[in-house]
């Protein structure tokens, strides 16, 4: 072929691949934007059943009040006209006797009156007594109008104006929640979820972060965090499973949660820190990650290892003594590169540590710079960078070389920042303890450097 048809034919070629690219492109934002109107749909239709529901239950409420309290205003009807009619029943019957009995006298007057004059006087004497013992001038008193009830019922006009108003107020849709999942950082065994506020008008008070197993139907959000921090690191997630994850907030004065973020999906593929089990002397919790020196030596100090060296460089481990025992300068906390040295402390070749007391031990070496001793409440912090002395070859750490891990130790208010020189190229470390007597207990907790919300792995 001439020089211009492999010219073409690459030109075909390389026009064929970008047609191909941008077809792939367009599909992907066809998929984005399905994505969107799925998310537009589907939450417009949630909220619609939301709010329909709502205010079913509020209508059905609201006719429940009216009817009890109807049904209370018609009984303190019923009660006053009770009440008020039996007197005036009373008074009624008195009455009607008493126009019985009269009626009765004129009949005998009448009588008296028309009988023989052998009878006359007679039946006049007979009816003259009967007429005296009636007592016909005392008569029963009849109540006023004014005096007896008027039975009315009044209305507060403004109730309909503030239901209203109320009503008017009720509720709110949004096109967007005030705050939104902002990073799923994974951490060993854990996930940290940070957020934060998308509406700068929204002032909030607490947030509110839930998660739950994505995939399971059954499954519910449940709670991992009320307060008013902006991050959290959600502990005990088991490793390649997603997990989705929301927020939402409540503003200052307030007693409702705002709407939920847009449920983010975040997984991490770390094992969790764990203890080694068997360790003679140590007691370990069912998640392995709360141990406790229960059995003291004073001729053996053995070290407790992670189970795996799942410490990482550019982490921050952080050590919380919870309980203490008695000190011994053999005692220490730190990381080191193997867990097979037969060593019985932490104070050896390829580990840096802490002693109870503060001493430094690099190596097994005491540094001269000392920190604050270790009691209860003290937390004891490892931060670790990699920096290469020698540059390898080819960029090939397989054939090892002279590395060091500059070191950042803190205690209390004060650190120390070293070398620490390896014999060969390393990321990952294990971390362990050691102690010579019974009752300490510490938590290890290893976080991002920087991260406030540290993952527990307890000792």
């Amino acid at each position: 072929m001439s020089v211009e048809v492999d010219v073409l034919l690459q030109e075909a070629k390389e026009s064929i691949e970008a047609a191909q690219n941008y077809r792939s492109e367009l599909q992907q934002r066809l998929h984005g934007l399905n994505q969107a109107r799925k998310q537009i749909r589907g939450s417009s239709g949630q909220a619609r059943e939301t709010l329909r529901k709502h205010f079913a239950e509020l209508q059905a409420a609201a006719t429940r009040l009216l009817a009890e309290r109807l049904a209370n205003l018609l009984t303190e009807v019923d009660t006053i006209e009770a009440d008020s009619i039996k007197p005036l029943d009373d008074c009624q019957s008195l009455i009607e006797h008493g126009v019985g009995q009269a009626d009765e006298l004129l009949r005998e007057g009448e009588a008296a009156l028309r009988c023989g004059l052998g009878e006359k006087e007679d039946k006049l004497g007979s009816f003259t007594k009967k007429a005296m013992h009636i007592q016909l001038d005392s008569l029963p008193e009849v109540p006023a109008l004014v005096d007896v009830p008027c039975v009315s019922a009044q209305f507060d006009d403004s109730l309909l104006s503030l239901l209203r108003d109320r009503v008017a107020r009720h509720g709110a849709v949004s096109s967007h929640p005030p705050v939104q999942i902002e990073e799923l950082q994974e951490r060993p065994g854990s996930i940290l979820v940070r957020w934060c506020k998308v509406d700068e008008d929204f002032a909030a008070a607490d947030y509110r972060l839930q998660y739950r197993r994505s995939g399971s139907g059954g499954s519910q959000y449940e709670d991992a965090y009320i307060g008013r921090e902006s991050e959290f690191l959600v502990l005990h997630l088991d490793p390649h499973t997603d997990y989705l994850f929301r927020v939402c907030a409540r503003g200052e004065g307030r007693t409702e949660w705002s709407p939920w973020s847009i449920p983010q999906t975040g997984y991490t593929t770390l094992a969790p820190h764990e203890w080694r089990s068997g360790t003679e002397g140590y007691i370990l919790s069912s998640r392995k990650n709360i141990a406790l020196r229960n059995d003291s030596s004073q001729s053996r100090c053995p070290v407790l290892y992670s189970k795996a060296p799942t410490y990482f460089c550019g982490q921050t481990l952080t050590f919380k003594i919870s309980a203490s025992g008695q000190m011994d300068r053999r005692d220490s906390l730190g990381v080191c590169i193997d867990s097979e040295s037969e060593e019985e402390s932490l104070q050896r070749d390829q580990a840096v540590c802490i002693s109870t007391n503060g001493a430094v031990f690099v190596n097994g070496k005491e540094m001269t710079n000392q920190l604050p001793a270790v009691t209860v409440g003290s937390a004891v912090t490892f931060d670790m960078e990699v920096v290469s002395l020698f540059p390898i070859s080819n960029n090939n750490t397989s054939e090892g070389g002279n590395f060091k891990l500059r070191v950042t130790i803190g205690s209390g208010n004060r650190e120390v920042v070293f070398d620490w020189l390896v014999d060969q190229p390393v990321d990952c470390l294990f971390f362990g303890c050691s102690f010579v007597h019974s009752g300490w207990k510490e938590h290890s907790c290893v976080c991002s450097s920087g991260s406030s919300s540290p993952l527990q792995s307890s000792l």
